[in-house]
């Protein structure tokens, strides 16, 4: 007998824990209520229940298959709580009282909340959800941004559009605790609102600085990601470092490890000392247990990249914090430039973490070497491998980038278990013995509903300019589902050379416009809304796709989000990445597509020199390296149009009696079967408990029973 009460009030609850966002069942129910609602929602399930229609919602409800639907799900995440986690398996009994606060400046859960721009927040999202698989205590520190980043639209002519809306907290799932914390900036106090947001087992804990209370400047504080202006941006920072020690405290909270991802975060050690020293420890014996118990992590490999500021300005800033510290001016303008003895050097936020971390890592073993050569100055250290810069590689969350589409294979085919939960997955290396015509078969269904998605995109974005019906007619008709697919998307900052591969427009237009072996490429990513070269590059990309011999063969796709990356990483045959080495730290967007039986085709640069073994993607030329970029991109794009005319493109077309290319669903399967079990954040997050989080951990506990 059917119980709408209950129905609805699990509902309620299911909406409310992010666990939804990668369990595709804790979703299903919520879709079942009105399908096109839940596409123009983002698929939000609380905006399902807020703004869905009461009728519907109420037939739903007296339906017995919504009904199982939801006790499905909610069967399924009872059963998510109640095992016993990785973590507690493994942990000690002095172990078990870790709890790790994660500050990051964004997060990317999932595309219904803008809280993110590009890779760290999805990274930071990512590990979070890890931590919450794995069972590790875990708490992320952030901002609650009104506008989160921005939406991207493009004009006729490619221009992009900056559009900045206005986010309702109220249809999110997150809880107004109803506690205000007062961060010192300047001789003022900035309030700032404490929301939670749960996230599974996984606890996220954000600042909301738009309050009545505030100057109309610091109630900007929150306003957007990444303010382009040095001082907002600095007083962004103290807010999430300092505002977020306070938030932990004013919720009761004792992390004993502090993971500060990426130097946005810096200023929270300096916090942490204020608040020891405050207890009556010693300024020396803060500065040391503050030290021990920070994890850092670094992320950006170009010098220009990491945030710096005017010290006497920082400080001035700082100031009330600095005296609760004990920390004198000079003292503070060392602690954060790279040659203290420098007066004219500016303020690093990544010397501050680097000065204030025990342990510190870059995201890929490369990244570890660029970093340690990067910072060898700050280190006084003569030789490069003498710097303690380790590496733990990234990964992706597999629940959430793999196509429910693609787990339903790969449980039928080779029992995959991704709820299985543990740093040390052999599970996919199974995929070598997967049926290949099957495997094709998911291949063109990934494929097809790819260019379904891309069709629709590109029909939206031309009416929003302005198309007749014959332009939109001609938009249905683009892209072959059966034809070669090459997918580059990522954030468009400079470096990654989003345009590369029309360097040569003769000879991509004789690629791409190939009667018997065709190839169509399509483009995703933003640039900052200030960084005018990144949105030239997505211009110049929209101008190649109105070329006639491209046109419907080349597609650049406005406003990438978490939705479209999953779509493209899914569909596509071929994941392009062309960044001038060494500069990209890791790239987990090329993780992605294995998981689908997607190939890799990209510069020895970030994650892929560990990941290539000959066999399951390609690379683009070598590890030359040169002064000029002109001789660089010269060198990467011969390399790149060679290895698609007598590598790529051949083998994709090279077909059997079925039609099936059996050469390439070797390698294809080889891509599956050698990448997803290493490259997950599940071996990421426990790689961190084994290397940073326990022995910073350790190193709390015996400061407490050495100071009390």
């Amino acid at each position: 007998m059917n119980d709408p009460e209950w129905t609805l009030e699990s509902l309620k609850e299911l909406s409310e824990d992010l666990w939804w966002s990668w369990n595709e069942i804790g979703r299903r129910p919520f879709a079942m209520i009105d399908p096109m609602l839940w596409e123009s929602t983002r698929h939000s399930p609380k905006k399902m229940l807020l703004q869905g229609d009461p009728a519907r919602l109420l037939a739903r409800l007296e339906s017995a298959e919504f009904e199982q639907a939801v006790a499905r799900a909610v069967a399924e995440r009872e059963k998510y709580y109640e095992r016993t986690p990785w973590f507690s398996r493994i942990a000690r009994s002095e172990d078990r009282d870790l709890q790790v606060a994660y500050f990051c400046s964004e997060f990317a859960i999932h595309e219904s909340m803008q809280q993110y721009s590009g890779g760290l927040g999805v990274l930071a999202g990512d590990h979070v959800k890890s931590a919450s698989d794995l069972g590790v205590p875990f708490i992320g520190v952030s901002l609650l941004y009104g506008h989160g980043y921005y939406i991207q639209e493009f004009s006729g002519d490619g221009h992009t559009r900056v559009i900045y809306p206005t986010y309702d907290f109220d249809e999110m799932p997150i809880e107004d605790t109803g506690i205000d914390i007062r961060c010192p900036l300047w001789d003022r106090e900035v309030v700032a609102r404490i929301w939670r947001m749960q996230v599974g087992n996984s606890e996220l804990v954000l600042l909301d600085a738009d309050r009545e209370e505030n100057l109309e400047e610091d109630r900007q504080l929150t306003e957007g990601l990444y303010k382009g202006d040095s001082d907002p941006r600095m007083r962004q920072q103290i807010l999430l470092g300092v505002g977020g020690v306070l938030a932990l405290k004013a919720l009761e909270y004792e992390p004993t490890v502090f993971h500060l991802n990426e130097g946005h975060a810096a200023f929270a050690p300096i916090a942490r000392v204020a608040g020891l020293v405050e207890r009556g420890h010693t300024h020396e014996e803060a500065m040391d247990m503050v030290k021990r118990t920070t994890v850092f992590t670094t992320h950006t490999p170009v010098p220009a990249g990491h945030d710096r500021y005017d010290a006497n300005h920082a400080a001035d800033a700082l100031h009330r914090t600095l005296d609760l510290a004990g920390l004198s001016r000079e003292y503070f303008h060392a602690l954060g430039r790279e040659y203290p003895e420098n007066h004219e050097e500016m303020l690093c936020m990544t010397v501050i973490g680097l000065r204030m971390s025990n342990f510190v890592n870059g995201v890929a073993q490369l990244h570890g070497e660029v970093s340690r050569e990067m910072w060898q100055g700050a280190y006084r250290c003569e030789n490069a491998d003498d710097v303690p810069i380790d590496a733990i590689t990234n990964g992706v969350h597999v629940r959430t980038w793999l196509s429910p589409m693609a787990e339903a294979f790969w449980r039928r085919e080779i029992g995959l278990r991704p709820g299985r939960a543990t740093p040390h997955s052999t599970q996919w290396s199974r995929a070598l013995d997967a049926n290949p015509d099957e495997f094709w078969e998911l291949r063109c269904d990934l494929r097809s509903n790819l260019i379904g998605f891309l069709r629709k995109r590109l029909a939206q974005q031309a009416m929003k300019n302005g198309a007749n019906p014959d332009e939109l007619r001609d938009i249905s008709g683009w892209f072959d589902p059966d034809a070669l697919t090459i997918g580059f998307a990522r954030r468009f900052a400079t470096y990654k050379r989003a345009p590369l591969i029309f360097k040569d427009l003769d000879r991509i237009e004789e690629i791409v416009d190939s009667v018997d072996f065709p190839v169509q490429l399509i483009f995703a990513g933003k640039a900052h809304p200030r960084d005018e070269y990144g949105q030239a590059f997505a211009q110049r990309i929209h101008r190649m796709s109105r070329r006639p011999r491209l046109r419907g063969r080349v597609a650049i796709l406005e406003e990438y989000d978490m939705e479209v990356g999953r779509m493209l990483t899914s569909g596509c045959d071929i994941w392009l990445n062309n960044p001038r080495r060494p500069h990209e730290a890791s790239g987990t967007s090329g993780m992605k597509p294995p998981l689908h039986g997607g190939l890799n085709l990209s510069i020895l640069d970030g994650w892929w020199p560990e990941g290539f073994d000959g066999r399951n993607g390609w690379t683009i030329g070598d590890e030359s390296e040169f002064h000029s970029k002109e001789d660089q991109d010269q060198h990467d794009v011969e390399a790149l149009y060679r290895v698609l005319e007598e590598d790529v493109i051949p083998l994709f077309y090279d077909r059997n009696n079925r039609d099936v290319p059996r050469r390439w669903v070797r390698r294809a399967l080889r891509s599956v079967a050698t990448i997803p079990d290493y490259f997950n954040t599940n071996r990421m997050v426990g790689e961190y408990v084994d290397l940073a989080y326990l022995p910073a951990h350790r190193e709390y506990l015996n400061d407490r029973e050495r100071h009390g």
